[in-house]
């Protein structure tokens, strides 16, 4: 097995990442740890509701039941935005520091020292923004709504009765693909010019909710939790996943998926269970590599570093780590 550096904090991991390479955890209680910077501990919120690590690995976003939206570096913790008496539910990061930010039927997004809102009729649960950050995607009851980031026209609906929870743009934008509170994924092709938001993609049969989703490096595969192994849809065609089958990887009898995160470079995804066991599984002949053993808690986030040599998960229990591959 890899060597695994263990950390153990007293709160649900929000969000585990690296940052400048250093592995990073944000808990519950709005601290933001880095264990190997002499546990360095950052105030951001009080009371963590979401967070995001940016694009480019340099810094964290977190937004809280205090309002505020912070960005966090090693070197500390810089205020975004602060809108009173509101929970921030969920963050996202784009292109160039781009920010989404949404409380109930309100989205901001903040972008070159502008912060723009976009108003919704429903409560927008899930927020992604375009590969090049032209457009930000906001998850919503009966649909998507497509928001240009500068500009005022008008939104593009993107229709499909029910609650959508989360949403995701594929890698090469072509596809935007939603989470649903009915076990069931969603998908959109977007990048017709005739019918965009069209030739949709309703992907069932989920024992579970997939909350988690990651695409593997140019979007051939798009993997997901919510079953007792992980499901990834082929996207390598121009219909999507439509009449194709999923490939279930890391089948577990005990343990449903709780975490996905595909590998930067090859198209590997790390798999993290519900029992804190932790594999990583290559896509093609579903080859499997025990990473961590099982332990207190469901694993709660996974992150790669941009070099895929390193691995950093949490758990709803606290535990968390950072695994080195290169050393297996």
């Amino acid at each position: 097995m890899p060597a695994v550096a263990p950390y153990d904090f007293d709160e649900h991991v929000e969000l585990a990442c690296l940052i400048d390479d250093q592995p990073v955890f944000a808990l519950a209680d709005g601290t933001i740890r880095f264990p190997t910077l002499d546990d360095k501990c950052i105030e951001a919120n009080e009371g963590l509701l979401s967070a995001a690590v940016a694009l480019d690995n340099k810094s964290l976003v977190t937004g809280g039941e205090d309002g505020r939206v912070m960005r966090i570096t090693g070197d500390g913790a810089v205020e975004i935005s602060h809108q009173e008496r509101k929970w921030i539910d969920v963050v996202a990061c784009g292109p160039q520091g781009a920010v989404g930010f949404a409380s109930g039927r309100t989205v901001w997004v903040a972008y070159q020292s502008n912060v723009r809102q976009l108003d919704h009729e429903r409560a927008v649960e899930g927020l992604s923004f375009a590969p090049k950050g032209l457009r930000i995607a906001c998850a919503r009851y009966n649909g998507v709504s497509l928001h240009w980031v500068a500009g005022k026209s008008s939104p593009s609906d993107l229709h499909w009765d029910g609650a959508h929870t989360g949403v995701t743009y594929s890698p090469d934008g072509r596809f935007i693909v939603t989470s649903m509170a009915e076990n069931a994924l969603h998908g959109w092709r977007v990048d017709s010019k005739k019918a965009p938001g069209t030739g949709h993609m309703r992907m069932s049969g989920y024992p579970a909710k997939p909350k988690s989703l990651s695409w593997s490096p140019k979007g051939k595969w798009l993997a997901s939790s919510g079953a007792q192994a992980a499901i990834c849809w082929p996207f390598n065609s121009k219909d999507g996943p439509m009449g194709k089958a999923p490939k279930e990887l890391g089948t577990r009898g005990d343990s449903f998926v709780t975490q996905v995160a595909c590998h930067p470079t090859q198209d590997v995804v790390a798999i993290g269970y519900g029992d804190g066991m932790v594999m990583a599984v290559k896509i093609e002949d579903a080859a499997e590599a025990l990473l961590r053993r099982p332990g207190k808690g469901a694993i709660s986030s996974l992150c790669w570093d941009n070099s895929g040599n390193c691995l950093v998960f949490g758990s709803e229990e606290g535990e968390a780590g950072l695994i080195d591959i290169s050393s297996d």
